[in-house]
């Protein structure tokens, strides 16, 4: 029984002459659809950070309407681990295609009917129940994108280059925040107060139909993949795939959760707790605030792939000990600029912290599927990414809204964040290298190269655990 983390045999090279689908057509899809996924995930959350509370939970304070709306902000995070079983069992034994337009639609589906369903006023307590129901569909679908949409361009890229192709999906969260922020953004100007929450919150949860459609036609024709195609050929797909992972690899897939765990805790903390503090608490209007927003992540979603090249040059884990040890040393300094209510120092503060971020996700998508074996690949990766976003994501905005609650500068924020980082920093600590090149200049030893591709040919097509 294993139960270390030791790297699983490399992910099949695509060869550079053999025949193969364009690989930016490929990655492409996957980034249309993560992004897609994701505006419907990041729409919900800046809603719940403007206007939820007083609309779904209305006899509550303030401080508790925000509280409460951020719960169901977490319900969707609670959800992503079972969504990630149950089309991680899809994709691992009917193939990660069908992974693909299951999540997307799933997804899309719950967003719309979020942007239709009456408030408090309205209907009573059916109202948050209701959105709790759809928040946690809405987590349950995209519970299942990531692994499906990573595992598509890490299994068709050739090996140099895996790290940057697999950071298309993961530009993805990027492109979907400024998309749903923008569209708040600009209806939040143009809208007065009372026309923003009466229903002017609802149309970015509408153009999601809009969105989803367009992402399922973008990935009809999408192939699958070379190592799942081997798996189906050879008779090697795995029967139980959770069961497998939790047997074999536990120990692998909770260092990996409590390493993603730090990412998902510093965007929450500056994409929707931040939100949600500067305008409530130090009088920054929603405009400005999201403005400031936006900026950083846009500035996030372009360093992704030169990060991910990187990572293919370096290494996957030196980067991800960096990104660790940046956001630890970055939290108080976050705080601090946040806390100065003055647009250039706040979007100052919230680059910063997002850069540590992306120091480790954008290599994520190359290094959590050569993790694991190609029969358990789709489950163990999105079960372990999963697992950080609710270690790290759920609980982030809920943690620290209660944390600061106005009456002086939220330290224990930083404190919180800082706690996380360090947590994730041993974790990735314990956690190998797993980039095949880097693996092999490493190692040093006469036929390294020809043993690594024996393993990497029967990785591909044996697929033994």
């Amino acid at each position: 029984m294993q139960q270390d983390p030791s790297p699983a045999p490399p992910t099949q090279a695509v060869p550079a002459d053999a025949p193969h689908p364009s690989m930016l057509r490929i990655a492409s899809a996957s980034l249309a659809g993560t992004a897609i996924e994701f505006y419907d995930f990041f729409a919900y959350g800046t809603a719940a950070a403007l206007v939820l509370g007083p609309l779904f939970f209305p006899s509550f304070s303030p401080l508790a309407g925000t509280l409460a709306a951020f719960g169901t902000f977490g319900v969707g995070f609670l959800a992503r681990p079972l969504g990630s079983a149950v089309f991680g069992h899809i994709g691992d034994r009917y193939g990660r295609r069908p992974v693909l337009l299951a999540s997307l639609l799933l997804t899309g589906l719950a967003t719309v009917a979020v942007g239709c369903v009456p408030s408090y006023a309205s209907i009573g307590m059916a109202a948050p129940i209701l959105l709790v129901l759809l928040r946690f569909l809405q987590g349950l679908g995209l519970g299942g994108e990531w692994g499906g949409a990573v595992l598509l361009t890490a299994e068709h890229a050739p090996e140099q280059r895996r790290g940057l192709w697999s950071s298309f999906p993961q530009m993805g969260p990027a492109v979907g925040f400024l998309l749903a922020n923008g569209l708040m953004l600009v209806l939040s100007s143009a809208l007065s107060d009372g026309q923003f929450a009466a229903w002017g919150w609802r149309v970015p949860f509408w153009v999601a139909g809009l969105l989803a459609l367009t992402g399922l036609w973008l990935r009809r024709s999408v192939e699958e993949t070379p190592p799942f195609r081997a798996l189906a050929e050879t008779g090697h797909r795995a029967d139980a795939p959770l069961a497998e992972v939790l047997r074999g690899h536990w120990r692998l897939l909770l260092l990996t959760g409590g390493a993603l765990a730090v990412g998902y805790a510093v965007f929450y903390a500056v994409t929707t707790w931040s939100l949600a503090y500067a305008t409530e608490h130090l009088g920054v209007h929603r405009s400005v605030m999201l403005a400031c927003i936006m900026v950083a992540v846009a500035l996030k979603g372009l360093a992704t792939p030169v990060i991910a090249v990187l990572g293919d040059r370096y290494g996957r884990r030196p980067l991800c000990l960096a990104g660790c040890t940046a956001s630890a040393l970055w939290m108080f300094p976050f705080v601090a600029l946040l806390r100065t209510a003055d647009p250039p120092l706040m979007t100052l503060g919230l680059v910063g912290a997002l850069f540590g971020m992306v120091t480790m996700f954008a290599v994520v998508g190359a290094y959590l599927p050569e993790l694991y074996p190609p029969r358990i690949r789709c489950t163990g990766a999105a079960v372990g990414y999963n697992l950080g976003g609710v270690l790290g994501g759920a609980l982030t905005p809920i943690v620290a809204t209660a944390l600061a609650d106005g009456s002086g500068p939220p330290w224990a924020v930083a404190v919180y964040l800082t706690a996380i980082a360090l947590v994730s920093l041993a974790c990735f600590a314990l956690l190998p290298e797993t980039n095949p090149t880097v693996v092999r200049q490493r190692t040093g030893a006469p036929g390294a190269d020809k043993e690594t591709d024996k393993e990497t040919e029967a990785a591909g097509a044996a697929a033994p655990v």
